[in-house]
């Protein structure tokens, strides 16, 4: 669950840094926008709400326990906060990770295959590591061996390293997932 809300923030900054705020708060929850100076979210019972901020600042934290519409506070005296569904949740029941395609396995071995197919959304060792179960260092050595072959890059945030699949990598990644329907 870590893993996922970890992924949740990494992709949101990617978002702000590309398209900045107004998109990165359009897209947290059904009926979210930035508008006239405040965010506009509607709330459990349907209602539209605007929360202004007067530079007060926004809280955002991902969850992996709220609704679709996910929560809001912003009585006196807390911050203003957003508690939003995360992004990737549904993995939390997929447990097709377990196995992956027999001819990717085959041919990279069993957990890089796993690596590689984990990687659809950009994550670091740790994270990586946390959401297969498997030690930092050993997922480091994959990670090497595939960054080597083409099939992923990575890139510093801030203190992480993120690793994303090259176009290689995803091309790989999609034939095998293909091929194994």
């Amino acid at each position: 669950m870590r893993a996922v809300c970890e992924r949740d923030v990494q992709h949101r900054l990617a978002v702000i840094g590309a398209h900045g705020w107004a998109d990165t708060v359009s897209g947290l929850q059904p009926g979210s926008a930035w508008r006239r100076g405040g965010l506009e979210l509607t709330d459990v019972s349907g209602e539209l709400e605007t929360v202004r901020l007067h530079g007060e600042g926004l809280l955002l934290i991902p969850s992996v326990f709220v609704g679709p519409r996910g929560a809001c506070h912003h009585e006196e005296p807390w911050p203003k906060t957003v508690i939003y569904p995360a992004r990737g949740t549904a993995a939390l029941l997929d447990t097709s990770s377990e196995a992956p395609p027999e001819a990717l396995a085959g041919l990279l071995g069993r957990t890089r295959a796993l690596l590689l197919l984990e990687l659809a959304a950009p994550a670091s060792t740790t994270q990586l590591a946390r959401s297969l179960g498997l030690a930092p260092g050993a997922v480091g050595d994959h990670l090497t061996v595939l960054r080597r072959a083409g099939l992923l890059d990575r890139a510093r945030t801030g203190r992480s390293v993120l690793y994303r699949r090259t176009p290689l990598g995803d091309a790989l990644a999609a034939g095998a997932l293909q091929h194994d329907r």
